[in-house]
């Protein structure tokens, strides 16, 4: 694991586990939590509907992600972002990360109740490589 996807993944783990009201989670490690959020087999998605609509804990978990890519920007950079995220309730929608007046993140949605990661390391890859884009975007425009 690089430094970028650990630092994702331990500003995706930190705002769970402090949403955590209950103390759900909190005989869980890390890799259980964000597996059973986020992770989902081929055989999973198979029972989860083409067309249907999404949830508001879903959206909620989507939006985490992107919460989760502005928080590791702004540990690394020390630029604040803003994550502005719309959702239908169909899952068509866009999330979006801003630094300053630059779009770093944009993510398209047009299932997202399908929104999901084969493994946990697809997981910490593809937030790694969304950080390592996004800090990319920001330098290459900000010259």
């Amino acid at each position: 694991m690089n430094e970028l996807e650990k630092l994702f993944i331990e500003t995706l783990t930190s705002q769970i586990r402090a949403l955590d009201q209950f103390g759900t989670w909190a005989k869980k490690s890390d890799e259980e939590i964000l597996s059973e959020k986020y992770v989902k087999t081929k055989e999973q998605l198979k029972n989860v509907p083409i067309i249907a609509d999404i949830d508001e804990m879903q959206i909620k978990d989507i939006r985490l992600i992107f919460q989760s890519i502005a928080l590791a920007f702004e540990l690394k950079l020390g630029i604040m972002c803003s994550v502005v995220m719309e959702m239908s309730h169909e899952g068509f929608g866009r999330a979006v990360v801003l630094a300053e007046k630059i779009v770093v993140t944009n993510k398209f949605f047009k299932d997202a109740h399908r929104y999901s990661f084969r493994t946990y390391d697809d997981l910490i890859k593809e937030g790694g490589k969304m950080l390592k884009e996004a800090i990319e975007i920001y330098e290459t425009y900000k010259k």
